[in-house]
């Protein structure tokens, strides 16, 4: 193999639009990655949260199933059950609103709905760019090919040498290009699948604890599971 061939090769014998699509196939890369890495990260920290969740259950009242959830402010079942808690606080204890005409269990589940439509919206930012690369990265890399041998051939027509030695090198350099197109293009396809699948499980996990404090808050005890009993007092009016 001739020394700089490849990407380097690629760029030393690339004119200004060539290099910007590298560059900007780079920046795609980039950005896949630290998306990946740190929704992943996120990912793994939510699905932490899920085990207190369960032992929320078997406090012996609503203060100390609070303080089983932890402090983190962004703890989906810690806002969910704050949510609730509010809103149930909220319709008993004001007057001459216009949510008066909504019952409690209407009110409620307006509420639990609002945070879960946001922490859903948290949960799944980021995963436009994964799709975004993964959809467009194979063209980009794919003009760069077209381009870069449009570029050689006629370098190759300007030097008035046709060999099979002038052409694969130039030709072979261009299709480098579809190769990084693709190299950032499967990351971004394999990550948005993964991290969909696991924001899936999670909503699952949440979309369930929020039916459960909506029982909760509205008839005083969780729905049981097969043969599990509710074991959280009812929540006292205030």
């Amino acid at each position: 193999m001739e020394p700089g061939f490849g990407l380097l090769g690629a760029w030393n014998q690339a004119d200004a639009v060539g290099r910007t699509v590298a560059i900007l196939l780079l920046l795609m890369s980039v950005a896949t990655w630290a998306v990946i890495i740190i929704k992943g990260i996120s990912l793994l920290r939510y699905k932490r949260m899920v085990k207190p969740s369960k032992d929320f259950w078997h406090s012996v009242d609503l203060a100390t199933g609070i303080n089983t959830l932890g402090n983190q402010p962004d703890n989906p079942f810690l806002l969910l059950t704050l949510e609730g808690r509010d809103a149930v606080n909220h319709h008993r204890n004001t007057q001459a609103h216009l949510h008066d005409s909504l019952d409690i269990s209407d009110w409620v589940t307006r509420n639990l709905r609002y945070a879960i439509d946001s922490f859903t919206a948290r949960l799944q930012s980021g995963l436009s760019i994964l799709a975004t690369v993964g959809s467009i990265a194979p063209f980009v890399g794919l003009f760069g090919t077209v381009w870069g041998i449009i570029h050689a051939l006629l370098a190759i027509g300007a030097s008035g040498q046709a060999t099979m030695d002038t052409v694969a090198g130039p030709i072979g350099e261009a299709l480098v290009m579809t190769a990084a197109g693709l190299a950032v293009a499967i990351p971004a396809v394999i990550g948005y699948n993964a991290l969909v699948r696991g924001n899936k499980s999670l909503l699952l996990q949440v979309n369930g604890f929020a039916h459960d404090l909506h029982a909760y808050y509205v008839t005083g005890a969780r729905v049981a599971h097969g043969n599990e009993a509710a074991k959280v007092l009812p929540l006292k009016k205030g």
